[in-house]
């Protein structure tokens, strides 16, 4: 691979090519378990987009596949490296172009981390809200790859809705530049959508044009306490039905509230089933709050509790944002991300349950219940070979699982090596076919992070 790494130095400042299996061996994979991943070649950091078009140009001259990544905070395996390939990291491509108040939208490249993005908008009382829990650390460039959900999808939806337009590198180097910079916009098919959850095997998205939102008001919250998840999911499908639109409605197991219970000590009663958490952020949250609260009741909570203030919010939401780490303490965890309709939430987490039961693990769910995506997050023993055959086999289950009840494999982590077998299986032979065929047309070589989705 010399001549690659010469070719490579060429159009590139110094530093930018790095070769030190030290440093490479770090930017092998994503956060996802259960995924195979190569040794690159080589990790470049191009910090512009003609040097990003000079490492596609030599990829395509040479035949090396290609992986792009980000911050690499992703749980599919879509960042995992193939053996021999060039790492394209994108994270120093970390300007803010633009954000403009009266046009409502930011201009950025793909390494702004989200977190910047939201705090940026947020200095002209604007919002970008799609909020992965990874916000403070993923980038934008990896939100649209993979099509990145958050805790407020249910009021202000995912991040293919606020992607107006992209400029993207193909396999061979060309710029092309996707959808508008204005309100509206429908001339042509819309490529910009089809980047969005592509994963990085179509092209190197490497400017994108994002819509912004005004800030919305400080949330109030509630929490609702059930004896079943029955009783739970019933409460979310009233609220939805009386035509409420919360800024969040999160939904937590028995499993995962015994395991934050132990945590941080919160004094949930044992025997609470599921967790119901509410909040508002219109004009008088407080109403909507006790309309939902009485929902709540009649669907059977045993208990409702509303903030008085903010910060009593922020205190009935720390059990949700504290369920991923109290789970972790039991163990090596995969967290999935199957979505349902809504009202099939109940039968999703009591499968769930009897999935747990049948190979002997501990499975905790959290939902973004005003959606229907649910985490289910299996936790296990690495060092046990027999359980982590168990782990994956109950992966599987709940894949089944999801589509059975009329779901998806994957509401917002992206398939990328760890539901590859399972896409075909959601798309069907034509449709795997047709998205194979696209696949052959932006990148007729295959060298672009080949061995995902696919």
């Amino acid at each position: 691979m010399s001549g690659l790494v010469e070719r490579l130095v060429v159009g590139l400042p110094e530093g930018a090519v790095v070769v030190d299996p030290a440093v490479t061996e770090a930017y092998r994979h994503d956060m996802a378990g259960f995924c195979a991943s190569g040794a690159p070649a080589v990790v470049v950091f191009p910090s512009t987009v003609e040097e990003v078009q000079h490492v596609m140009r030599t990829a395509t001259e040479l035949r090396v596949p290609v992986v792009p990544q980000g911050a690499r905070t992703g749980l599919s395996g879509a960042a995992n490296a193939v053996e021999g390939c060039i790492v394209l990291s994108l994270v120093k491509m970390d300007r803010i172009l633009e954000v403009d108040p009266v046009n409502r939208i930011a201009v950025v490249e793909p390494g702004v981390v989200n977190a910047v993005l939201s705090r940026a908008a947020g200095e002209h009382g604007l919002a970008y809200p799609p909020d992965p829990s990874s916000w403070e650390s993923c980038t934008i460039g990896g939100n649209i790859g993979t099509g990145a959900g958050g805790l407020c999808c249910v009021k202000y939806g995912v991040t293919s809705e606020y992607v107006l337009g992209l400029d993207v590198v193909l396999a061979d180097g060309r710029l092309l530049r996707t959808g508008r910079q204005t309100a509206k916009g429908v001339a042509g098919y819309d490529l910009t959508r089809l980047f969005v959850g592509s994963e990085g095997t179509l092209g190197v998205v490497v400017r994108a044009v994002l819509a912004l939102r005004p800030a919305p008001a400080p949330q109030l919250a509630m929490v609702a306490e059930f004896a079943t998840a029955d009783a739970a999911c019933e409460a979310v499908c009233a609220v939805m039905a009386a035509g409420f639109t919360p800024s969040l409605m999160e939904l937590m197991d028995a499993v995962s509230v015994r395991a934050v219970n132990r945590l941080a000590q919160m004094g949930l009663p044992e025997s609470t089933q599921a967790l119901l958490l509410v909040a508002f952020d219109g004009p008088d949250p407080a109403r909507e709050l006790a309309a939902v609260g009485e929902l709540c009741e009649a669907a059977g909570a045993t208990d409702v509790v509303p903030a008085e203030d903010q910060a009593e919010s922020e205190l009935l939401l720390q059990a949700r944002r504290l369920a991923l780490t109290a789970l972790e303490l039991l163990g090596t965890t995969m967290v999935d991300d199957v979505a349902v309709p809504r009202s099939r939430q109940g039968a999703m987490l009591n499968g769930v349950a009897e999935i747990a039961e049948r190979y002997g693990l501990t499975i905790g769910v959290v939902c973004h219940a005003g959606d229907g995506n649910t985490h289910p997050i299996v936790a296990f023993d690495a060092d046990d070979p027999d359980e982590v055959a168990r782990a994956r086999e109950s992966f599987d289950a709940i894949m089944a699982l999801g589509l059975e009840l009329g779901g998806t494999i994957t509401g917002e982590h992206g398939v990328g090596l760890l539901k590859r077998d399972w896409l075909a299986k959601e798309l069907g032979p034509v449709g795997l076919e047709l998205q194979k065929q696209m696949k052959g047309l932006f990148d007729p070589l295959g060298i672009l992070n080949p061995g995902k989705l696919f």
